[in-house]
């Protein structure tokens, strides 16, 4: 089967065209669909990309064609071929920059271009865990700030306000909203898992392993437990409660988490000393 579009071939039962993004006529999949490749490779206008080493240190491959261009979090490369043109820039001029900045991403964001020739650009989240290309086609979704990684140049990521409720539930006042049509990477602590919700469905998931969910999705935080004390003492504080329809990705792992494991084992530090205290005789 064939695009009418663009021509590109699809593979059988394929909702929608990887690289242009036309949805086929017939498809029975909900209009709220995502797809997210589970082969972890696809073709995007002007690049292709793959997902290697998965799912603990994913790192995300991406063959650009010449002069074409793809976005990403600054400080999210690897490497890249020495014809690739690398441009940061604050985008949306300065209000968008402090924006960026409050919701815990660089003012800046990168651009890398191949010049004169194909190039590749790899590139990696700071933490151990996965990367999923989801393939939007004129959707909206959710991105905590520390999972956005990288994004086709025509997609539209802005930091909005999460109000004063996502301040409470540890995880700052701003997340992402990305729209448009084109392939987004998002990347995890720990593996991926996606969870898909029916009209009316809700599920609950631990603030602090939430990455992305879909726009079509409402949500609310509350309590883990009926009463504060016991919420607190099980460990689990504020969750978000989802309403579907829509789909969320939730990491397996909480970095919090595991910098409160690994704190005891840090060296204190008291009056301005290193914390250690050494004895080397004489």
């Amino acid at each position: 089967m064939n695009c009418p579009t663009c021509g590109d071939e699809i593979a059988a039962g394929g909702t929608f065209c990887g690289r242009c993004g036309t949805r086929m006529e017939g498809s029975s999949a909900p209009a709220h669909s995502i797809k997210i490749d589970t082969d972890g490779q696809g073709r995007g206008r002007g690049y292709s990309y793959e997902i290697q080493h998965q799912p603990a240190f994913s790192l995300a491959v991406l063959s650009l064609q010449p002069e074409q261009s793809i976005m990403a979090e600054s400080g999210a490369m690897v490497s890249m071929s020495a014809n690739v043109e690398l441009q940061s820039q604050m985008k949306g001029g300065l209000f968008g920059a402090l924006k960026r900045a409050a919701g815990g991403e660089s003012a800046f964001v990168s651009t890398f271009t191949a010049r004169g020739g194909p190039g590749e650009v790899t590139m990696a989240p700071g933490a151990p865990g996965d990367i999923a290309a989801i393939e939007l086609t004129n959707q909206s979704f959710f991105v905590q700030s520390s999972s956005y990684l990288a994004g086709d140049a025509s997609l539209t990521v802005d930091t909005k306000w999460g109000g004063a409720k996502s301040f409470f539930a540890g995880e700052g006042l701003f997340v992402l909203m990305v729209q448009g049509q084109g392939l987004l990477l998002v990347s995890s602590f720990g593996a991926i898992h996606r969870k898909t919700l029916q009209a009316g469905e809700r599920y609950v998931v631990d603030t602090g392993h939430l990455g992305a969910w879909e726009g079509t999705t409402q949500y609310t935080l509350r309590k883990a437990a009926a009463g504060f004390f016991r919420s607190m003492v099980s460990g689990e504080g504020i969750v978000a409660e989802f309403t579907g329809p829509g789909e969320l990705l939730i990491q397996t792992r909480n970095l919090a988490a595991l910098a409160g494991l690994l704190k005891p084992f840090f060296p204190t530090q008291s009056g301005g000393g290193s914390g250690f205290n050494i004895n080397l005789g004489g």
